[in-house]
């Protein structure tokens, strides 16, 4: 190999593993942001079982309760910036693959692709809420509610109502289950685990994927309704569909359990920016 072949593979290899590194600090970074979401949000949700706050448990929520810390404009930047992360890294996914055997496969570009749209959005909204300091853009029940209606009013929108909601059930589903099934093992570095924090991972991965997913599909249910009712008030957010379960027999306890559910997958989103193969 000649003098100039050989400066051509090092600058590639050069550039190949700063790129790996950008990519895994994004990632690591939006993980995180993501945690303290979930975490906030879970806590809101627990002190809404027990009518201990006024506060919406959702991101909105989520946020409002972060602007009030000390250091709250910091706190919030952070974590919009972790989410611009979180977006980064699934566009790099789209672009150059993701880790696996199928990493480079058109369905997983796609799906990389949709989760990159999803975090550009939560992104913008932190980042919004950020610079204007304590103005949200509403409730994510309003927001849920005024969607549904803007799209019962197109042609055929009752079908796509009822489409987007029986997809966000499936999502749901799939989400619980594969976090039952343990499918995030291979996405880890379980070797650099020792057995006890593995068991305590897989509690955390398990119960908070669990209730994740069902979250998503009782929102679906109440996207499906609302499409079959022709009712955009029927739809509901994420505040509403938490509150949802304490109007079961159950009461107050079946929300708590989701709560500590939503608050158990932060924790996970923890130890997914620790140890997660990127």
């Amino acid at each position: 190999m000649n003098t100039s072949a050989m400066a051509r593979s090092g600058r590639f290899r050069v550039r190949r593993a700063a790129r790996g590194s950008v990519t895994e600090g994004a990632a690591r970074a939006g993980f995180t942001a993501r945690g303290v979401i979930y975490l906030l949000v879970g806590a809101l949700a627990l002190q809404i079982a027990f009518g201990g706050t006024g506060r919406q448990a959702d991101r909105g929520g989520a946020l409002q309760e972060l602007a009030h810390q000390p250091f709250g404009a910091v706190l919030l930047w952070a974590l919009g910036i972790g989410l611009v992360g979180m977006a980064l890294w699934r566009l790099s996914e789209v672009v150059f693959g993701s880790v696996g055997k199928d990493g480079r496969s058109p369905r997983k570009r796609l799906m990389a692709a949709a989760r990159c749209a999803f975090y550009v959005f939560v992104a913008y909204s932190v980042l919004s809420f950020a610079a204007s300091r304590h103005q949200s853009g509403g409730s994510s029940d309003q927001q849920s509610r005024d969607a549904t209606a803007r799209v019962l009013e197109i042609p055929a929108g009752q079908w796509l109502v009822g489409a987007a909601g029986l997809a966000i059930v499936g999502a749901g589903g799939w989400i619980a289950v594969r976090a039952v099934l343990r499918k995030y093992h291979n996405k880890l570095r379980l070797g650099e685990m020792s057995p006890r924090t593995r068991r305590l991972v897989d509690v955390t991965g398990v119960a908070g994927g669990a209730a994740r997913g069902l979250v998503f599909a009782v929102a679906g249910v109440f996207a499906v309704r609302a499409a079959i009712d022709y009712e955009p008030d029927r739809a509901k957010g994420l505040d509403d569909t938490l509150r949802s379960f304490a109007e079961t027999p159950l009461g107050p306890w079946l929300l708590a359990c989701v709560a500590a559910g939503l608050v158990l997958f932060g924790v996970f989103s923890f130890a997914m920016a620790r140890w997660r193969r990127v």
